[in-house]
């Protein structure tokens, strides 16, 4: 972005993470040196993706001396952000992660792979979920820059995964 201008947005996927960041540079006519900040976001989401996103961040941050601020991933959607947590569970705002179930979603909006993925249960509930194919359901990188709070040093951004890893130390 440049101010509110929106220069090019793009959804990737950790593995092809660099690549698309350098493409989405290269199609808004930018090269790395003429970023200013950077905006991450931090989570909730999955452990993995989190991690490298937050890697990739960091060391681009670090990199190019360029400020960073960290913004929860559930602030990228417009409308009520379900994530799908893996586990039958979801991420919802809070953040919070909660059984489908759980939910008190009457007469709300929701949005996100969680709640295309427990639709059936979400809308028996009284939700209102767009399409399976509706943009509403990926998320907005202009979104997160929006809700940037303050900036600063690229290796401060600290995630936030709302529950502990699955992943466990052996005894």
């Amino acid at each position: 972005m440049r101010g509110d201008e929106l220069l090019g947005e793009r959804v990737s996927a950790p593995r092809s993470l660099l690549v698309d960041a350098d493409a989405l540079l290269a199609g808004a006519g930018l090269a790395p040196g003429d970023l200013d900040a950077i905006v991450a976001g931090v989570g909730p989401g999955s452990f993995t993706s989190i991690r490298m996103g937050l890697a990739t961040a960091r060391g681009i941050g670090l990199a190019l001396g360029l400020p960073a601020a960290g913004v929860s991933s559930l602030l990228a959607f417009e409308g009520d952000p379900v994530i799908d947590a893996k586990r039958g569970e979801v991420f919802v705002t809070g953040p919070a992660v909660a059984r489908p179930e759980e939910l008190s979603v009457l007469g709300r909006r929701l949005v996100g792979d969680g709640a295309v993925r427990y639709r059936k249960v979400l809308e028996a509930a009284g939700a209102e979920i767009p399409p399976d194919d509706d943009p509403a359901h990926t998320p907005r990188a202009s979104l997160l820059v929006a809700h940037a709070g303050a900036f600063g040093p690229a290796d401060a951004l600290e995630p936030d995964y709302v529950r502990e890893p699955d992943a466990v130390v052996p005894a």
